[in-house]
């Protein structure tokens, strides 16, 4: 992803050579400052009829005298919301034919105030909302596509306005998350033949050469030795053998409690022995997304090198029906001492997941989230607009919805009450994998996880919903990426707030003495 950003007024970005300049028109347009030709054009553009309501949502001009740009195009965005600016100019971006090799976006029309951001601060509004645009519209899956190689869009593109430099800061946060969701985007939708366990590992691996980061990857014989059985178990009936990613980010003294994600990374998913139904199995890719989505909020933590420790586990299998395959109604002992029966094989990632959850005391860690496509009772709660967030510990609960409202990568909170883990009982082992039949199917599978993180603060994001789309335009979202890196950033910025003060007042302490 090629995006900068720029201070020009008006007239500069109209006479600036471009292969195409888009200029965003709301409905209730802040006219911006010019005199020139081109400024007369846009503000005739912007009347009542010519865009929006009952007219089109885009006029074209080629090779006009009064642009220096081969193409212009004005882009009605709404009431200039960030959301809605996001989503058309991530369209016209997707538009554009791969030979473009320069857009210049005018922003000149939009009030970025407080009132047109859904956040307080409406410098990180809309830098997440220019840049994610530039992210989404420019963003093309091509690793097995030979046909598409080298022809997605690589334009370079430049964010224009007056005083936009203000956003810098933000700007920079921004295109680390959108670096960080392209990252998660890419190993979600690479199909699982090239996105194996081992590669995953040696993605991580490749990660861990930045600065403060350190990756271990443990196989087979290292698990074993950690007493994994019930990662072991759902890993046995493939020929791919597992990996145990082991991240670390080391940007705080090591006194600092880090902040712990765990994603689920099971690169594919046949349901092993209860097996899945044939139509759209091979969509089973993505239930690495959770995995897909830690290594992406990594990406972006190595880049914006905050003041946090942050520890990412990712358990990593496939789930086949091999004749070596766990079946229904084994039984299991996982890492923390707990023997699990497993009714069904097709609830694998609750099992790679308890395994790593039980890992993550070692840290002693301030809090950890685990996140994981792991329901589809998840997607029949919330649809795919919101992820789905259980937590009982409120002030980890609130500051993940906060991360949410803010980064517009929204969660909703379930509940996990213990009446819901009643269901989870065996007559042959201390827990069954499964409980309770369909109903609150999401809830009872977030009760599995919790008897494996007494030690600590727990979170868990359950993104079936969220973490790709079907249809026509399938493909990864990202999701929770955004969630993630702000909730990171928060907890950082948190986190330094004591020393600050501290240092403040021990200033204070020392003036006073010197007098």
């Amino acid at each position: 992803m090629n995006v900068e950003l720029k201070n020009l007024s008006f007239d500069a970005a109209c006479l600036a050579r471009t292969d195409v300049l888009v200029l965003l028109a709301p409905s209730e347009a802040k006219l911006p400052a010019g005199k020139s030709a081109a400024a007369d054009w846009f503000k005739q553009v912007v009347k009542p009829g010519v865009l929006g309501k009952g007219g089109v949502q885009q006029l074209q001009s080629y090779a006009d005298p009064r642009f220096a740009a081969k193409q212009v195009l004005a882009l009605h965005v709404g009431k200039g919301d960030a959301d809605t600016v996001r989503s058309a100019l991530s369209g016209v971006l997707r538009s554009l034919p791969a030979g473009t090799k320069t857009v210049m976006v005018s922003t000149h029309a939009l009030a970025l105030t407080p009132s047109t951001a859904k956040a307080a601060t409406p410098g990180r509004d809309w830098a997440h909302a220019l840049v994610g645009a530039v992210e989404q519209g420019t963003y093309l899956y091509t690793t097995s596509k030979a046909h598409t190689v080298g022809k997605a869009l690589a334009a370079k593109v430049t964010l224009c306005g007056d005083k936009l430099q203000a956003l810098s800061a933000e700007f920079d946060v921004a295109k680390a998350v959108a670096n960080g969701v392209a990252v998660a985007k890419e190993w979600a939708n690479r199909p699982a033949n090239l996105a194996t366990p081992t590669h995953l590992g040696e993605q991580a691996k490749a990660m861990g050469r930045m600065r403060n980061m350190q990756v271990q990857v443990m196989g087979p014989k290292e698990v074993a030795k950690l007493k994994m059985g019930a990662f072991m178990a759902v890993a046995q009936g493939s020929v791919q053998p597992l990996r145990f990613i082991v991240m670390q980010y080391k940007g705080a003294p090591a006194s600092q409690a880090p902040v712990v994600l765990v994603g689920k990374g099971i690169t594919f998913d046949t349901g092993g022995i209860s097996i899945k139904p044939s139509p759209e199995m091979d969509e089973m890719k993505y239930d690495m997304g959770g995995a897909a989505s830690v290594l992406g909020a990594m990406q972006a933590i190595g880049e914006l090198q905050p003041k946090v420790n942050v520890v990412a586990l990712i358990p990593s299998c496939e789930n086949m029906p091999d004749a070596g395959a766990v079946k229904p109604g084994d039984v299991v002992t996982s890492m923390s001492g707990q023997t699990i029966e497993i009714l069904n094989t097709d609830a694998e990632g609750r099992l790679i997941l308890c395994d790593a959850l039980t890992y993550a005391t070692r840290y002693k860690p301030d809090h950890v989230i685990d996140i994981a496509t792991l329901t589809g009772a998840c997607v029949i709660a919330l649809g795919h607009v919101r992820s789905g967030m259980f937590c009982a510990d409120d002030d980890l609960a609130n500051a993940l919805s906060q991360a949410g409202e803010t980064s517009g990568d929204l969660c909703w909170r379930m509940p996990l009450d213990a009446a819901y883990g009643a269901a989870l009982k065996s007559n042959f082992a201390d827990i069954p994998n499964i409980g309770g039949g369909r109903a609150g199917g999401s809830i009872t599978a977030a009760k599995f996880l919790e008897k494996f993180t007494s030690d600590y603060k727990w979170a868990h994001l359950d993104i079936a919903g969220t973490a790709w789309v079907s249809g026509a335009n399938k493909g990864a979202t990202g999701r929770p990426v955004p969630l993630l890196v702000t909730h990171v950033l928060q907890h950082a910025a948190q986190a330094q707030a004591p020393v600050r003060a501290s240092s403040s007042a021990a200033a204070k302490r020392a003036v006073k003495k010197a007098r």
